[in-house]
């Protein structure tokens, strides 16, 4: 982090510190800001940010050498309960009388990517004279607003994971058309082979999923149970990578193919009810750029939810519109959620989100979803993939 520009954030907010805890990993927003990713951390550490002056980490003796030398900030141990509990004074003291403190908190939980902090913890905290409020503005400001070579590293791994796409929906074909069938399992491997080739990492592999698994929006392809494609099969791929630098960030998108030239007009209407939703959300975020207003998350869910709601078929539409993006694949910044949460946190330059709207009805063995990805750059959103328009029609 930029310490000199979020001490100036902190006093823009009227607020005396952010202060970031983990405890074993359950922060993961705050092993983010420290650079803390990998590092043997067991014990509870605590790192205040003051408005003014120099920053502090409070850390349990054994694992002092843990912290990577470039943290700045004075250093401070303690070994028992009794001294954690008196060095914590010790860092609040350092702040005005009653300070306000930021912390990975929110209220109700409303926000769980935000809700990173125990109850115990911030009781700790509040009993020491501190009042806490969540550093949900802080956190997306500093921690998930892209640099350009982000972005660039973005357009790289969305070509990649493009190009496998297309690859897998080719190699389905050239099964198919030999009289051999491919299983979903062996086309997810297919694609995490062709991420290696492209130096590109993930956290799970894809999904592969045929006629009602796509009614699943989390299914996983098995081995155990392999699942073959056929011809006129429907197949949903939703495919997720990244470069491997530190830095690098994630490009995520889902297509949807057909076995054959004659989809059902019942699979046709649902894929297209689900890409007129999406680009709604798009248009909207288009207009309101030119308009030079700052939408929220919720409402882009809105309006995609709304969309697809008149169709008839919003009741099938069951998760939010998209997720955050970032260095891990679902990020810290706002989602596109009034489903699954309210969330009001604004889309500001240099964020980045999917929109994936999907319709599911697993009891008529199909479901669909369609994702894009947008970058919210100066001059507006953008996305730099293709937009499935159409089923792609796979040739058997």
């Amino acid at each position: 982090m930029d310490t000199p520009a979020l001490q100036r954030a902190l006093v823009e907010q009227k607020l005396d510190g952010w202060l970031l805890y983990d405890f074993h990993g359950q922060n993961p927003t705050a092993l983010t800001a420290l650079g803390l990713d990998g590092h043997m951390l067991t014990r509870r550490w605590f790192y205040l940010v003051p408005a003014r002056g120099e920053p502090q980490l409070l850390v349990h003796a054994i694992e002092l050498g843990s912290f990577p030398a470039g943290v700045p900030g004075r250093r401070r141990a303690y070994t028992s309960w009794q001294s954690l509990q008196a060095a914590l004074g010790e860092l609040l003291a350092l702040l005005p009388p009653s300070p306000t403190v930021a912390m990975e908190y929110f209220p109700g939980a409303a926000i769980p990517y935000l809700s990173r902090v125990d109850a115990g913890t911030l009781e700790v905290i509040r009993g020491l004279g501190a009042r806490v409020v969540s550093s949900a503005e802080l956190v997306q400001h500093f921690l998930c607003r892209w640099t350009a070579a982000q972005v660039e590293s973005h357009r790289s791994a969305l070509t990649a994971i493009d190009a496998a796409k297309d690859a897998a929906f080719a190699r389905i074909g050239e099964l198919l058309r030999r009289g051999t069938e491919p299983t979903e399992s062996g086309i997810q491997r297919f694609l995490t082979d062709r991420f290696a080739e492209a130096g590109l990492e993930c956290d799970h592999a894809p999904i592969v999923a045929v006629n009602g698994h796509a009614g699943d929006p989390h299914y996983e392809p098995s081995d155990q149970a392999p699942t073959g494609i056929r011809k006129g099969d429907l197949v949903l791929i939703d495919l997720w990578a990244r470069r491997t630098g530190p830095d690098d960030v994630y490009a995520d998108i889902t297509w949807v193919a057909f076995c054959g030239d004659r989809p059902a007009a019942k699979l046709e209407r649902i894929f297209r009810v689900a890409a007129d939703g999406r680009d709604a959300g798009l248009a909207s975020l288009e207009r309101a750029h030119a308009e030079q207003r700052t939408l929220q998350g919720w409402q882009v869910d809105r309006t995609v939810r709304d969309s697809i709601a008149a169709q008839g078929f919003g009741e099938r539409f069951i998760h939010r519109t998209g997720h955050s993006i970032g260095v891990h694949v679902h990020g810290d910044g706002a989602n596109l959620d009034d489903l699954e949460t309210h969330d009001t946190r604004p889309l500001v330059p240099g964020l980045a989100f999917s929109i994936e709207p999907g319709i599911y009805l697993p009891d008529e063995g199909m479901g669909v979803r369609t994702e894009i990805d947008v970058v919210l750059l100066a001059d507006g959103p953008r996305v730099f993939s293709r937009i499935q328009q159409e089923l792609v029609r796979i040739p058997v």
